[in-house]
């Protein structure tokens, strides 16, 4: 196993403001599945003990925490009220063996498609919405408390987009845009307070070091919604929480899966440092580098499609050593997956790509 040199979060932070080549190409991840944690960990961890001597032993800068509205809405929050339990009631669930490495069937959640909760004003005027005192922060000051020196939070936080069609369900979100424009209108302002009141808790942590702005606004053949709505919902409030941090001299990132190409420019006018994951079957990483690579880290790309999923280990490191060569010099690259590290990456595959890194991604990229 490739050894580390212990967290340094000052790479992370100089790939993200394309401040030229940091000593070594950072890890970057948005997530890494329980199940995967366990495994490398051998087998348990130890509450927020066992999660931060992962990420140190894995190599990685950083551990994420995600904070604010989205939490509750993915049900990674428990409900401690009627908003809470409002929240979790909007996704749906099946249970299936997805890991593998147990079993047991796990249940997964995701967006509700159809309807959702809240489909008309009185349905928005019932919801039983949280205030900005219900964000509840105290987990930074746990984590905060157990990090090595060199080694800091990265915050995830929405960006409204899928928290709101999350509660109005995809398809009524989609057809009231054009149907009933002062719902939407009135179910964004309200997300987009509550979010906007996470970042501003957030970015004077002293164990922050990033905020990660995460919403899919774009699939694999191009946006979800016209530019022009997000032009009018979205990006004004991505801009404010990036004035916040830019307040505080913190990075900031976007999280989007699918094809953007669209509408990067607006992203970078928006302020944002870095975008992950650059997912590879929608955009090619090696163009938005050569068009962008100035004015934009590019975080994430080792394809959970089939490398990271279904192929070798020798695979995975061929495609890291191709990204370290086409992506990383100059600076303003993290290496990661194209999503996250879900429970169907074998063990092997995630260390290949860890240790490819930590082996070959040292400054000046000779691979």
């Amino acid at each position: 196993m490739a050894a580390t040199d212990g967290p340094k979060f000052e790479r992370v932070r100089q790939a993200l403001l394309l401040e030229g080549e940091p000593d070594r190409v950072p890890l970057l991840e948005l997530a890494v599945d329980r199940d995967v944690k366990r495994a490398f960990m051998g087998g348990g961890m130890r509450g927020l003990e066992g999660e931060v001597e992962f990420w140190v032993r894995a190599g990685y800068d950083h551990i994420p925490i995600a904070q604010g509205i989205s939490m509750i809405i993915a049900g990674n929050a428990a409900p401690r009220d009627a908003a809470g339990a409002a929240f979790n009631g909007v996704m749906q669930s099946q249970e299936a063996r997805y890991s593998l490495y147990q079993e047991a069937d796990r249940r997964r959640r995701w967006m509700e498609e159809g309807r959702g909760v809240i489909t008309s004003m009185d349905d928005f005027r019932r919801f039983p919405w949280p205030g900005p005192d219900d964000i509840d922060t105290s987990t930074l000051d746990a984590v905060g408390r157990l990090l090595p020196e060199g080694m800091k939070i990265i915050v995830i936080i929405g960006i409204a987009f899928a928290e709101v069609s999350s509660l109005m369900g995809t398809e009524s979100f989609f057809m009231s845009i054009y149907e009933d424009p002062e719902l939407v209108s009135a179910v964004f302002e309200k997300i987009s307070l509550l979010e906007y009141e996470t970042v501003r808790k957030v970015v004077g942590h002293p164990s922050v070091g990033a905020v990660w702005l995460a919403g899919d606004i774009a699939y694999s053949n191009g946006l979800l919604v016209s530019p022009s709505v997000l032009h009018q919902f979205v990006f004004p409030l991505i801009k404010s929480q990036v004035d916040l941090c830019r307040q505080h001299d913190l990075p900031c990132l976007l999280h989007s899966d699918g094809d953007i190409s669209e509408v990067i420019q607006d992203i970078i006018d928006c302020g944002i440092s870095g975008i992950h994951p650059v997912e590879p079957k929608a955009m090619d990483i090696a163009d938005i580098k050569r068009r962008y690579g100035g004015k934009l880290c590019l975080c994430g790309n080792i394809d959970l499609g089939y490398t990271l999923t279904l192929g070798t280990p020798e695979e995975v490191a061929e495609e890291v050593k191709q990204r370290l060569r086409d992506v990383a010099p100059g600076g303003g690259y993290c290496v990661g997956s194209s999503n996250s590290v879900t429970e169907y990456v074998p063990l092997a595959n995630f260390n290949a790509m860890r240790e490819t890194v930590l082996s070959f991604g040292r400054y000046p990229i000779s691979v």
